[in-house]
């Protein structure tokens, strides 16, 4: 299909061709190369220049977002009444355009696919921006990502839950790289992605989205996905800026305030990812949060916006609100009596661009209204408009400002590279959590049939979200299996019982009866199973049970799931469970009754091959936990890294036993993961023994792969302050390296630990690096260490 030509008048034509010239572009159309035109201009000076030229209305048109089309913007491509719009002055940023989501189907459009037909769509929209606003000020296309690029049939990536899993930084690195170049391919600019919040409450909805529980283990892996992402020439902006992911009892949906989180903690642990990312990976992107903290709410805070993010951390990008943030202060939060006067407070604070699902109309005219009145200066405007003017000239958009090879995006979205890449993620995010008398992997000589049966068996939503690519095939275990079984395996499949049941989530604490259509799947089930070898089930969740404003209060297998396993276990054949999960889940009996469990969270689009491949041993897993799995929600919070005596048992003797009241521990703790092999570890170093508090201390170990068969170890560093002027967790993750052995092989694995790796905040919160013994730990998960040895810092 062409695409649709713009007409203008003859004469506007010839003043548009002119304005392109040899190495510049005449963006205000003047007819001299102004210094913000000129490429060999430093970019602050560029920056000056430009905003000298503007006058408030093209200002305040660069700090709000317009929703792309099917949310706000009611065109695919430039309409001649775009002239009387508010973008006639220019736009920060254009959300979302022509992605085709099909959970919104206003939102579905011709130009999304090919690939090729988006990107010559997105440089029709480029080039009204261009040549026919005043200024010619470039827009920066932004879109989701936190899975694959937010995009029709881009490449569909496994959930984060599931990344934070594999503890591969390269793997994670080039999953970046497949979404920043996909998104340069089809002509967005601007990734939001990762999302560096921690899970540490897994009734939190959110659970799903992100890395893990540990900031350690966040800031590394989200480290390596927004360098991934940014290395294609593509701004990665990270969320949700900040203590975002602890509303109070883990409650999201409309609540999304009042975390219960310390100073100390904020810093230590919900900062900390952010603060590293920003430093080290040099995003240009921050998306501020909804929620309050202390009183506060973050999107209105100086002290968060300013002072920590750019004076602190020395972040230089531009700060995009969360859809409904600045809303949220007089509607949620009620620190201000209007809409007009929360908008002051977060330009004040350091906002630069509002983003909401309403026309930016909304927001500009009370913001320009406060200029003219004086309640905003001229200087705070400039400081604003300057932030999102900067991103985009280090985006190469005032130089470059159309995707270059429209047509090539058919070759680079989703790709050999990408789709190798895709199902290597699929695989290594598996975590074998039980595998009691070898049970697996499967014989497939010894195996004739098998039974697969359980409500997410076939199930595929769970692996296309909101964020990410839509209209992809998904293959599920039931597909992967009978793919791997092709003629040599029989395959019996039935659903056994639904994921949920009429009643739920009210069913989690008043059971109903189990009804004749219930207990008719399950005996369905049991009828099939006693004519296999052996069965896998497949429970867990679907992408309907947990994700945004999906918190949970229960965290047991939901329904009939737990009746089905039970009923599969006592066939007496063996029942291997595959969990298709967002969150940690309860699972207590399986894990004293069923032989073998393997978590595949949610996998992604080739998810059910790679567990297939994995339970037939074609594949050996590899991933650890990276969050803790409760016995039971009585517990939490219960999480990795912890205070001394946080996660302790009780005295059943002695001046303070009153008897046991409490189930205590971890059902599977943080960094925990089996494998088909087995590994030792030796000959641990740390050198110096003894060093001064700037100085850099190298950890060395070897690990041996005994078993039989090749496979992954992640091997992990927790350190242990021994005695500190504050009380500091019982460990904490410093360092981690997933390592590929074949069987007898050994790989001697190294380690950095800087001074910042030792760091704490003492008594008045100052990040320093105290003398004392730390302790070094090397193993295979937080529990399970396998060598320590202590080093002196004087």
């Amino acid at each position: 299909m062409v695409l649709p030509v713009i007409a203008v008048p003859f004469f506007l034509q010839a003043q548009q061709s002119s304005i392109y010239h040899e190495g510049w572009i005449d963006f205000n159309k003047n007819g001299k190369k102004d210094i913000y035109e000129d490429p060999k201009q430093p970019t602050e000076a560029r920056i000056s220049d430009l905003i000298s030229q503007m006058n408030t209305d093209e200002k305040t048109c660069q700090m709000v977002t317009l929703y792309g089309f099917g949310r706000v913007l009611k065109d695919e491509l430039p309409a001649p009444q775009w002239k009387q719009s508010l973008w006639k002055d220019g736009i920060a940023n254009i959300d979302e355009h022509l992605n085709s989501l099909p959970y919104n189907k206003k939102a579905v459009t011709r130009y999304s696919f090919p690939q090729s037909k988006h990107a010559s769509a997105i440089n029709t929209v480029q080039r009204w921006f261009v040549e026919e606003t005043r200024l010619g000020i470039p827009v920066d296309f932004t879109n989701e990502g936190i899975h694959g690029l937010n995009h029709d049939r881009a490449t569909l990536l496994p959930a984060p839950i599931a990344i934070g899993s594999t503890w591969n930084r390269q793997l994670v690195y080039h999953a970046g790289m497949v979404v920043g170049r996909e998104a340069a391919a089809t002509g967005y600019t601007n990734v939001y992605a990762p999302i560096l919040d921690l899970a540490r409450d897994p009734r939190w909805g959110r659970v799903v989205e992100c890395y893990g529980e540990d900031p350690f283990h966040i800031a590394e892996l989200g480290k390596q996905m927004a360098l991934g992402i940014q290395h294609q020439g593509v701004a990665s902006t990270i969320k949700h800026f900040a203590a975002y992911s602890m509303p109070k009892g883990g409650r999201d949906g409309d609540a999304r305030t009042d975390p219960h989180i310390t100073p100390r903690e904020l810093h230590q642990i919900h900062l900390y990812p952010f603060r590293r990312v920003v430093q080290e990976a040099h995003v240009m992107g921050v998306m501020s949060s909804y929620n309050d903290y202390d009183g506060v709410p973050v999107s209105g805070s100086k002290y968060f916006l300013t002072e920590l993010l750019r004076q602190q951390y020395g972040f230089n990008g531009y700060v995009v609100s969360d859809s409904r943030a600045v809303e949220f202060l007089y509607k949620k939060h009620m620190v201000a009596g209007n809409y007009k006067e929360a908008i002051r407070q977060v330009v004040e604070a350091g906002l630069d661009v509002r983003t909401d699902f309403t026309k930016p109309e909304d927001y500009v005219l009370p913001l320009r209204e406060l200029i003219n009145e004086g309640s905003l200066s001229v200087k705070t405007i400039n400081e604003r408009v300057a932030a999102v003017l900067r991103v985009k000239f280090r985006l190469g958009l005032f130089d470059h400002p159309f995707v270059t090879d429209p047509a090539a995006a058919d070759t680079l979205v989703y790709n050999a590279d990408a789709k190798a890449m895709q199902e290597q993620l699929s695989r290594e995010v598996l975590v074998l959590l039980k595998n009691d008398n070898n049970t697996l992997p499967l014989n497939p000589a010894k195996t004739r049939s098998i039974l697969v049966t359980g409500p997410l068996a076939a199930e595929t939503n769970h692996s296309i979200s909101r964020y990410g690519p839509s209209n992809v095939h998904v293959i599920s275990v039931l597909e992967g299996l009978q793919q791997y079984a092709g003629k040599n395996i029989k395959v019996q499949y039935t659903r056994g019982c639904a994921i949920t049941d009429p009643n739920w989530p009210e069913s989690e604490i008043l059971p109903t009866p189990i009804t004749k259509a219930e207990q008719s799947g399950i005996d369905s089930a049991v009828a099939l199973a006693k004519k296999s070898d052996a069965i896998i089930i497949v429970l867990g969740e679907d992408e309907k049970m947990v994700g945004e404003s999906k918190t949970r209060t229960g965290l047991d297998l939901p329904a009939r799931q737990l009746e089905l396993l039970q009923a599969m276990q006592a066939t007496g054949k063996p029942v291997i469970l595959v969990l298709i999960n967002g969150r940690p889940l309860t699972i207590n009996w399986a894990q004293k009754y069923t032989p073998a469990i393997l978590e595949a969270w949610f996998p992604g689009a080739t998810g059910g091959k790679a567990i297939a491949e994995t339970l037939f041993g074609d594949y050996n897993p590899g991933g650890k936990l990276a969050v803790t799995f409760p016995k039971t929600t009585g517990q939490l919070e219960l999480n990795f890294p912890y205070k001394p005596g946080s996660h302790a048992g009780q005295p059943g003797d002695g001046p303070n036993g009153y008897g046991k009241t409490a189930v205590n521990g971890p059902l599977y703790p943080f960094g925990h993961g089996l494998s088909y092999t087995s590994f030792t570890y030796s000959n641990l170093s740390v050198t110096p023994d003894s060093l001064r508090a700037q100085a850099s201390v190298t950890v060395t170990a070897d690990i041996t792969n005994n078993g039989k068969v090749k496979g992954d170890e992640v091997v992990q560093l927790y350190l242990k302050d021994r005695i500190s002027s504050v009380t500091q967790y019982e460990t904490q993750l410093r360092g981690f390296e997933r390592i590929h052995l074949q069987p007898g092989e050994t790989k001697t694995v190294r380690f950095q630990l800087s001074p910042d790796d030792l760091a704490l905040l003492d008594k008045d919160m100052n990040w320093t690096v105290e003398p004392g013994e730390f302790e070094v730990q090397i193993g295979s998960s937080s529990t399970d260490i396998r060598l320590k040895k202590s080093f002196i810092v004087k």
